[in-house]
């Protein structure tokens, strides 16, 4: 009898592993969403918290159903991080790094469903897997890495939809759309995008049902509370797009942005993706499917003539990535070509490997330095226009906070215990301030205000103005305002981003003016 238990057992385990439990396309899909996790994983610790998640962090401590440049899900998200973990820089990073690693699964998904094999699904999981944009969003705690998530699973719905014939798809397609809207209103374009490319195809037969209405509906719902906290609040986030276009933080040309896009995405996946938006418009066998192709040229054409960052079309990709892969791999089947599959997914995961440093907080900053020096330490990736030194922004972005509060701490304790009292600590931009209230407990510092972005619609809380602490300031600005502006401390740091180094730190005492004067001609909306 335990002769044939065993044999049984063994059975058992061969034909789990021949029905690919282990070594299957799914399995496959898997382990290389694993590899990239853990990257994350061991890396998230690395370097300190970066600009945008100091202002999340500080936005999960105000809770409401809408700030000025997002909805609302990243500082719920915030806040229920924050009462579990508190401020551990790893515990942020977590479900971003899963979200990256459900991204690269869903590339592979897609590439099944539009037809692929295992060559196929694999070649597009691991394009997404080293594109560079991703694997930056991915290691921060910020709305794009769930923003990249939700339009891929929008559009393996709509390749079921379209495939399937399952009309009630679009109720889970309601669902996915509302999640995003609730994440970034960048998914309006994709939506928009969609529905102009079916359009213009045989298959807008799929608008004509009840289900896609229904589904409008639950997205909506979504988007509600985020319309009705505008209304409350004066349309801030429809002024705040209104000037987004001039932003000085843009790309300004339309070669510059195709050049970010190739550079961004990882050069080796040019060719893919220029072959996956080719084989929607021509290959016959993909011909249902047409619509992806006409929304990513929509959505290109719209994020190069709106002067989007560079990273805004990052998550339509996948798409093409999984239609390019399955071309290769039928072209490469058809001829019983395999080293230059191997060779092409050897080199990508290469050049993955050199991205990977200029993207995440791998390299200590002085070996980044070093190693990079011949470009300025972009390494030809610039998500903004912004001056860098030794770091890109995305990594630059993440050093000097603590250093900054530390100073200004040192200014703040050197007042008399009557000025103390009265203190305020005004910052230029949502960093500083989200620095200071992440930080400045320690060093029993009162909060920050701003008039950058939300916290300008934050106020100045019980701020007089009698004494101010000010970040980021000129002094000649300074002086138009109060009567004593007096330089008490300057703050600097190695590895930080020029704007945030050698910066004085003034205490400004006598306001010619009250608080509530004043306040509303610092808001700026950038």
């Amino acid at each position: 009898m335990v002769q044939i238990t065993q044999k049984s057992g063994a059975f058992a385990w061969r034909s789990f592993i021949s029905r690919g439990a282990l070594i299957g396309e799914t399995a496959l899909l898997i382990y290389l969403a694993l590899v990239i996790l853990l990257v994350h994983l061991l890396t998230g610790a690395n370097y300190g918290f970066f600009r945008d998640e100091l202002y999340y962090i500080d936005a999960g401590q105000h809770l409401a159903f809408g700030y000025v440049e997002f909805p609302p899900l990243i500082a719920w998200l915030a806040a229920l991080i924050h009462s579990i973990f508190g401020n551990i820089l790893l515990a942020y990073h977590i479900l971003p790094a899963i979200a990256g690693a459900l991204l690269i699964l869903l590339t592979g998904l897609i590439a099944r469903e539009l037809g692929g094999g295992g060559l196929a699904q694999c070649l597009a999981a691991l394009a997404s897997a080293v594109a560079g944009v991703f694997l930056a969003a991915d290691s921060v705690f910020s709305m794009d890495s769930f923003d990249e998530l939700w339009w891929a699973l929008a559009v393996l719905l709509l390749i079921l939809i379209i495939k399937r014939g399952q009309p009630r798809l679009w109720l889970l397609f309601g669902l996915i759309i509302g999640l995003g809207l609730f994440t970034k209103l960048t998914i309006l374009g994709l939506v928009g995008a969609l529905i102009v490319g079916l359009l213009l195809t045989p298959e807008r037969k799929c608008l004509w049902n009840r289900w896609i209405l229904l589904g409008g509906i639950i997205a909506f719902a979504f988007l509600l509370p985020y319309i009705l906290w505008n209304v409350v609040n004066g349309w801030p986030t429809l002024e705040f797009w209104s000037t987004y276009s001039s932003g000085h933080t843009n790309p300004t040309d339309a070669p510059g942005f195709f050049y970010q896009q190739i550079v961004g995405m990882n050069p080796l996946t040019l060719p893919l993706w220029i072959i996956g938006l080719l084989t929607y418009f021509f290959d016959r066998r993909l011909r249902a499917y047409r619509v992806l192709g006409w929304a990513f040229a929509i959505l290109y054409v719209l994020f190069t003539l709106g002067h989007a960052k560079v990273y805004f079309l990052a998550p339509a990709y996948p798409m093409l990535f999984a239609a390019g892969a399955l071309t290769c791999e039928r072209f490469l089947h058809k001829r019983r070509w395999h080293w230059p599959q191997a060779a092409y997914m050897a080199l990508l995961v290469l050049v993955g490997i050199v991205l990977a440093p200029i993207a995440m907080p791998i390299l200590p900053p002085a070996s980044y330095g070093q190693i990079m020096s011949f470009a300025g330490g972009n390494a030809g990736i610039k998500v903004e226009q912004r001056a860098t030194s030794t770091l890109p922004q995305q990594l630059a972005d993440r050093f000097g906070w603590d250093s900054m509060t530390a100073t200004v701490a040192q200014v703040f304790h050197q007042l008399p215990a009557n000025e103390q009292a009265q203190a305020c600590i005004l910052t230029e931009n949502y960093g500083e301030a989200g620095a200071i209230d992440l930080y400045g407990p320690a060093y029993h510092l009162p909060h920050a205000i701003s008039g950058h972005n939300t916290y300008y619609l934050w106020g100045p809380g019980n701020c007089t103005g009698a004494v101010i602490i000010t970040i980021g300031y000129p002094q000649n600005v300074l002086q138009t305002a109060f009567a004593s502006v007096t330089q008490a401390g300057l703050i600097t740091c190695q590895y930080c981003m020029p704007e945030e180094n050698n910066l004085p730190v003034y205490v400004c005492l006598h306001l010619k003016s009250s608080i509530q004067v004043i306040w509303p001609t610092i808001k700026h909306y950038t």
